[in-house]
């Protein structure tokens, strides 16, 4: 990460800040989501035997490197239970009713993606992506899962014919109970649907969220602008320092969420905006809802669009605050800053054990 901050970027980091770790490593994800394949990564004992290998559907993780392989799971450490019984049960069901698994490469098959939630409220989603619009074998397993396993809560599924399995143009189905998930943090609740972004570590948002509101240094005059604010969870956070916080997500169902959650948490000095960053984050959207004094930013991998950039370097906020997943883009965004901004501070939050992966929170105050 600092490699990446001071080769890409060409920045000049403060003192370096130790990481603070995750106290879970193991079962700390809320989020899983599996995929179901057809061709099932062979292992070398497999390939080197042989012999005819009838069964080669699977459900697990994409093999690095090779979009169509998939290596099948028996046990999974990242999420807590029942999400392993889950996963296994499924399986089986599947192959016991001789449903058909997802062809990646030449696309027909029923079964495509399982993804699976939890919160701390104990509250349980399920979601399954099929393919084929199958409706007898469609029911057959959302039924099984059903009856199954009663304390999932939320119950969904999506029917996807299109080349790629992103959901957030597809129309989700509730098949029993609720269309979402709640979860506390900090007093705070929030709303969950399918097609929200939450932080996949819920202990660890916490201490990420409450270092950002701490790097903010919000005050009770200040205009507060979060940017790819998702359901809101952020901008709630620091909403109790500040006059005011602007969010804006490119993601309707998370802002409708983030509306949902600042009502149910008693905030009201929040308004929320749905649409693309550079295209809605215009000088006509500054004259409408103010100059902010503080803007908080925290982009997808991709980091921010050059426009955001030239935007947010138009206004000349006083302080910014970058929470990024991706060093790589967050250097590539800073160097177009460093001329104009200060980075006072740098600290690594680890949301990711088990990976290389980290949460980077940089503080810049304007020169």
């Amino acid at each position: 990460m600092l490699n990446n901050l001071k080769r890409i970027g060409g920045i000049d980091l403060p003192p370096h800040q130790e990481i603070i770790g995750s106290e879970n490593e193991y079962f700390y994800r809320n989020k899983m989501e599996f995929t179901f394949s057809n061709k099932r990564w062979l292992t070398t004992e497999e390939v080197q035997s042989e012999v005819d290998i009838p069964d080669k559907d699977a459900l697990g993780f994409h093999v690095p490197g090779m979009f169509d392989k998939v290596i099948n799971l028996n046990n999974c450490y990242l999420q807590q239970e029942p999400s392993n019984a889950i996963r296994l049960s499924v399986k089986k069901f599947a192959d016991k009713n001789n449903l058909t698994y997802f062809d990646i490469r030449n696309h027909h098959g029923l079964l495509r993606n399982l993804m699976i939630r939890t919160s701390s409220t104990n509250d349980l989603m399920v979601l399954v992506q099929f393919y084929e619009n199958d409706k007898k074998n469609i029911n057959l397993l959302m039924e099984y899962i059903k009856t199954s396993f009663p304390e999932i809560t939320s119950l969904l599924y999506i029917i996807n014919q299109k080349a790629n399995n992103t959901m957030y143009d597809q129309e989700v189905i509730c098949y029993k109970g609720e269309d979402h998930i709640m979860e506390e943090m900090d007093g705070l609740h929030f709303k969950i649907g399918a097609k929200s972004f939450f932080q996949t570590n819920s202990e660890q948002a916490k201490v990420l969220y409450r270092k950002t509101k701490e790097l903010a240094n919000i005050t009770a005059d200040d205009l507060v602008y979060d940017l790819y604010t998702g359901t809101g969870t952020i901008a709630q956070y620091v909403a109790t320092s500040a006059k005011k916080v602007v969010g804006i997500d490119s993601v309707e169902e998370g802002i409708k969420a983030a509306y949902l959650n600042a009502e149910r948490n008693n905030i009201d000095n929040c308004t929320f905006y749905t649409g693309d960053m550079k295209e809605i984050f215009t000088d006509e959207f500054i004259a409408q809802n103010g100059t902010p004094d503080v803007i908080i930013t925290d982009p997808p991998r991709d980091g921010m669009h050059k426009k955001v950039v030239e935007q947010i370097l138009k206004i000349g906020a006083k302080r910014i605050v970058y929470v990024s997943c991706n060093s790589a883009t967050q250097a590539r965004d800073l160097s177009l800053m460093k001329d104009q901004y200060n980075i006072i501070k740098s600290q690594a939050v680890d949301m990711f054990p088990q990976t290389h992966h980290v949460e980077n929170v940089i503080l810049l105050e304007l020169k």
